[in-house]
C-alpha cells in the first residue's frame, strides 16, 4: 500500500513539474514571438492612428451622402494629389539645393576644418591633426569590395522596406474603406456592459488625434515657411530642404528641434561662424515661441495633454523602439488618456471640490494634525 501511495506521488510530482515546464516554455516562446514582431505591431497602432485621423473626412464625405468607397477614393486620391503638388513645385527646387549640398561638402568640410582650427589656434599639435584628417580622405572612403557589398544590403533593405511600406499602406485603406468589421471585432472584445465606455473611448481618440494632426501641420508650416525664408536670407545653402526637414520633424515632439536645427546649424558653421551663431538663435528663438505661445494654443482645444506624460512616453517609446515609437508617442498619450477616463475615472463622481484640493496641495493652504 505505501509502495503504491508513493508511485502516486511520483506520478503527481512528474506531472506538475512536465506542466510548469510546459508552462514555461510556452510563456518564452510567446515572449519571443512578440520581442520578433514588435515591428509589426508599432506599424498596426500607427496604421490604427492614420486610419482614425483620415476616417473624419470620408465620414464627412459620407454623411454628405456619398458612399463610404467613394469618399475614401476621394479622400485619398486628395492626399496623393497633394503629395504630387508638392513634388511637382517644391522636389526640383528640394533636388537642386541638395546636389549642390553633396556636391560642395568637401568645400564645406574644408571650412569647417578651418574655422574648428581656429578655435584652437594656441594648440599646434590638436591643429596639426584637425589638417592631416581633413586631408587624408582617403582612409575614410571604403574600399571597393565592401562598398560593394553595402550596395548589395541597401538595395535589399529598400526592396524589403518598400515591401512593408505597400503592405502598411493597404492596412490604412482597408481599415477606412470598410471599418465596420474592425470597429465589430474592437467592441466584442469588451462585455456588453463595458462596450459604451469603449465607444467613448475610442471616439475621444479619434478627437484628440485629429486635433494632434491637426495642430502639428499648422505648426509645423508656419515653422517650415519661417525656417525657408530666414536661411534663405541668411544665405545658407540647402534653405529649402531644412524648411521640408522642419514640417516633418514637427510631428516629432521635442527631438523634432534637433532634427530640423542640427543640420542647417552644421552647414552654416561651415560656411561663416557668425551666420551659424545666428541660425541657432533663431532655432532657439522659434522653438521657445512655438514652443511655449503657439502650440500650446492650437492644441488646448482637442488634446489637453500635459507635457510631462507627454515627454515620459516620448523618452519611454524613444528608447525602447526608435524613431517609430518616438511617432508614437503623443498618440499613445491620447489613447491612454482616453480609456483613463473612460475606464477609470467615469466610475467617480465629479468632485466639486477638487480645484480647492489641488490649490491645497501645491500651495500647502490646508492645515495638518500636527498644525
Amino acid at each position: 500500500m505505501a509502495n503504491i501511495m508513493q508511485t502516486s506521488n511520483s506520478e503527481n510530482l512528474y506531472k506538475s513539474l512536465a506542466k510548469a515546464i510546459f508552462l514555461a516554455a510556452a510563456v518564452v516562446i510567446i515572449l519571443w514571438f512578440l520581442i520578433k514582431v514588435v515591428s509589426a505591431i508599432l506599424l498596426l497602432l500607427f496604421a490604427i492612428v492614420l486610419a482614425l485621423i483620415i476616417n473624419q473626412p470620408v465620414t464627412w464625405l459620407e454623411k454628405k451622402k456619398i458612399k463610404r468607397g467613394w469618399a475614401s477614393l476621394i479622400v485619398f486620391g486628395a492626399m496623393l494629389l497633394l503629395m504630387a503638388l508638392l513634388v511637382w513645385f517644391i522636389g526640383p527646387k528640394i533636388s537642386e539645393q541638395l546636389s549642390a549640398l553633396i556636391n560642395n561638402l568637401p568645400e564645406y568640410g574644408s571650412n569647417l576644418s578651418k574655422t574648428v582650427g581656429s578655435w584652437f589656434s594656441g594648440y599646434p599639435e590638436i591643429q596639426r591633426e584637425i589638417k592631416t584628417g581633413a586631408n587624408d580622405v582617403s582612409k575614410w572612403m571604403p574600399s571597393v569590395p565592401k562598398t560593394l557589398v553595402q550596395v548589395g544590403n541597401f538595395s535589399l533593405s529598400l526592396l524589403g522596406g518598400l515591401v512593408i511600406l505597400i503592405i502598411f499602406i493597404s492596412m490604412v485603406v482597408y481599415a477606412v474603406a470598410n471599418p465596420r468589421p474592425l470597429a465589430e471585432l474592437y467592441l466584442s472584445v469588451f462585455p456588453p456592459s463595458q462596450r459604451d465606455k469603449a465607444t467613448a473611448a475610442l471616439t475621444n481618440t479619434s478627437v484628440m488625434l485629429i486635433g494632434w494632426i491637426r495642430a502639428n501641420l499648422i505648426g509645423g508650416s508656419i515653422e517650415a515657411v519661417l525656417v525657408t525664408v530666414f536661411l534663405s536670407y541668411m544665405n545658407v545653402p540647402g534653405a529649402w530642404v531644412w524648411g521640408a526637414l522642419t514640417l516633418v520633424a514637427e510631428l516629432v515632439p521635442k527631438i523634432g528641434f534637433y532634427i530640423m536645427s542640427i543640420p542647417p546649424v552644421l552647414v552654416a558653421l561651415s560656411v561663416n561662424t557668425s551666420t551659424a551663431i545666428w541660425v541657432i538663435v533663431f532655432f532657439l528663438a522659434m522653438n521657445e515661441i512655438m514652443g511655449d505661445f503657439v502650440m500650446p494654443k492650437l492644441r488646448s482645444s482637442t488634446m489637453n495633454l500635459h507635457p510631462v506624460s507627454t515627454l515620459f512616453l516620448l523618452m519611454a517609446m524613444g528608447s525602447a523602439f526608435g524613431l517609430t515609437g518616438a511617432l508614437l508617442a503623443t498618440p499613445l498619450a491620447a489613447i491612454i488618456k482616453a480609456y483613463y477616463e473612460a475606464f477609470y475615472l467615469s466610475r467617480f463622481k465629479d468632485d466639486r471640490m477638487m480645484d480647492q484640493r489641488i490649490n491645497d496641495v501645491i500651495y500647502h493652504t490646508k492645515k495638518t494634525t500636527a498644525d
